[in-house]
């Protein structure tokens, strides 16, 4: 295009170039001039939130259904520094996003001027990269690297804050052809001789586990993964932010492992003698204290980002690159080796984790009081919405309770705060989901304490006809904390009561807010309440289900511990003995 536009008309541009069709922001002084064009002819559809906060949890939930960039915007100032938590979550969870922020006058920046913040430099070591774009000329240049970052290597958030004269002057809209970053290069292809490596010892094994993390979900490798598993008959563990990946009800999967992991897939790791590490990064509440974690294992270690191999853990075979080209390259190797007729034997190994499974299946106590049971509420909110339904969780104990007892039988359709653990993620998360897939079933299962965080954004759903529904699992307590509180600090319960059994009253809250309010608080209304929500789809949904309080998230093990001193209840120590 050769005519003069204002910088705005370029920013618009640049994202319908960019395949932009949804972003999630609020307006304000230094953004403005941007917002003057996406009223006219613009394709893209802007939802007005009510937060700062829950735009880029919106923009992190798209995301993370759709296979897109999420896009979020804010102004200066205040309007920047509320999308530093969404950053921070989306840099930890690997999630695609670019915000967009608008910046005081170039002239102004500096000077502590009105609504100043130097977003670039707050948000550097939570993003991907950071921009700050002061001529008009440099915006598409911008927003073309800022899409590309963001979507490529490694996913993650990045940041391209525009100051107010660069969206106000006068330039052209030139889409780049090629992008020059210097330094930038991910790489895809894996190393050949790493994979035949790895395959050798796939085969030499004895006991090994293929742990998966959320990186097999972020290269979309699920498919790939099955075939790997099925080929090799090896155990399954999925992480918190894999879970899905591959399906619960397969007879090879273990479970989650990590500090609220099954007794199996806890196990499993510990007693390896070889971890097929696959886009997962040995984070701390998988591995407890790092020294004691599967201290008999090799390690493959198998991550587009080369960062984070060798970062908690050394790697025997270290494989950089994409898992959707790793995966199948190792299928690849192991059929070689099994032509060439070696093959690994694990059928020992199966006796002991396979008894693991069946002695310690993931459980939970029904109160004796005939009060209702958290896990009872969230196993039949699965059984019942089904495995094509997402579910988008806070986090505390809900998370862990919606990680363990929903069945997750397909990629993408759970959605948590995994690395950063930010309370108030599960209704704007939930709200970007439905944008995102809005033809699928969005259930934001959430605390009472979460829920008071973020739930504005049920004004948004209601107002641009996002129906999602709300399973608010109310215990009148910040529940993982009194947990702790109740082993660790001889149940002294300082500041964890919410007294949200009173005030306020969520099914009021919910009719406020244009959404259909239900309470449920006996376990014969579980079942009825859960499909007369499922039945409401002209408005979000709020369901009040009054939990009993002092249910716990079994089995655990406690922070800085050994995942040898895994316990499935309180009194209960280690689940398996040096003769395992």
């Amino acid at each position: 295009m050769g005519e003069q536009i204002t910088g705005a008309q370029s920013l618009v541009y640049a994202l319908e170039t960019a395949g932009v069709t949804d972003v999630f922001g609020i307006p304000g002084g230094a953004i403005l001039p941007l917002y003057d064009p996406l009223m006219d002819s613009s394709s893209i559809r802007h939802i007005l939130v009510r937060h700062e906060q829950g735009a880029g949890h919106a923009a992190e939930g798209y995301a993370y259904v759709s296979g897109k960039v999420g896009v979020c915007m804010a102004t200066s100032g205040p309007g920047a520094t509320n999308l530093v938590t969404p950053l921070a979550d989306a840099n930890m969870d690997s999630v695609p996003m670019v915000a967009i922020t608008g910046q005081v006058p170039s002239p102004s920046i500096g000077t502590d001027a009105f609504q100043e913040a130097d977003i670039r430099g707050i948000t550097m070591p939570i993003t991907k990269h950071s921009f700050l774009v002061t001529n008009p000329d440099d915006i598409p240049r911008a927003i073309a690297e800022a899409f590309h970052l963001a979507s490529t290597g490694r996913p993650g958030p990045v940041l391209v804050d525009v100051s107010k004269d660069a969206l106000q002057g006068s330039t052209t809209f030139e889409w780049p052809t090629s992008l020059d970053l210097p330094g930038y290069h991910p790489v895809t292809r894996p190393h050949a001789k790493q994979i035949r490596e790895a395959a050798r010892m796939i085969i030499d094994a004895k006991a090994p586990v293929l742990y998966v993390g959320g990186g097999v979900m972020r290269a979309q490798a699920s498919k790939a993964l099955m075939r790997l598993a099925e080929l090799t008959g090896i155990p399954v563990v999925t992480t918190l932010m894999a879970r899905g990946a591959f399906p619960d009800s397969h007879p090879l999967h273990l479970g989650m492992p990590g500090m609220h992991g099954s007794v199996a897939a806890v196990g499993a790791l510990q007693k390896s003698d070889l971890l097929i590490t696959l886009g997962a990064r040995f984070d701390d509440r998988v591995t407890g204290k790092l020294s004691t974690f599967a201290p008999d294992a090799a390690v493959i270690h198998a991550d587009i980002d080369p960062a984070e191999i060798g970062k908690n853990r050394d790697a025997d075979v270290p494989i950089v690159g994409d898992l959707a080209e790793i995966i199948p390259d190792l299928v690849t190797a192991i059929e070689a080796e099994y032509a060439a007729g070696r093959r690994g034997d694990y059928e020992a190994w199966w006796s002991v984790v396979g008894r693991w499974r069946e002695t310690y299946p993931l459980g939970y106590d029904i109160p004796d009081d005939g009060s209702l049971s958290p896990q009872y509420v969230i196993e039949r909110l699965g059984q019942i919405s089904g495995p094509e339904s997402i579910y988008a969780a806070g986090v505390g104990q809900h998370q862990m309770w919606a990680a363990q007892f929903v069945k997750y039988e397909r990629p993408d359709s759970w959605i948590n705060s995994g690395g950063l653990g930010t309370m108030g993620f599960a209704v704007p998360a939930a709200m970007g989901a439905k944008v995102g897939a809005p033809d699928r079933t969005v259930w934001a299962v959430d605390g009472d304490g979460c829920f008071q965080m973020t739930n504005q954004e049920l004004v948004t759903c209601s107002i641009n006809e996002i129906p999602i529904k709300v399973a608010l699992i109310n215990n009148s307590s910040l529940g993982m904390v009194r947990q702790w509180q109740t082993l660790f600090y001889n149940s002294r319960y300082s500041n964890t009561d919410l007294h949200s059994h009173r005030i306020p009253d969520f099914v009021k809250l919910a009719d406020a807010y244009g959404c259909h309010g239900l309470r449920c608080e006996s376990p014969e209304e579980v079942d009825a309440t859960i499909e007369k929500a499922m039945g409401m789809n002209d408005a979000p949904v709020v369901i009040d289900f009054v939990v009993h309080r002092d249910a716990m998230v079994w089995p655990m093990v406690a922070a800085g511990t050994s995942n040898d001193d895994i316990m499935v209840a309180r009194s209960m120590a280690p689940q398996w003995g040096s003769d395992d």
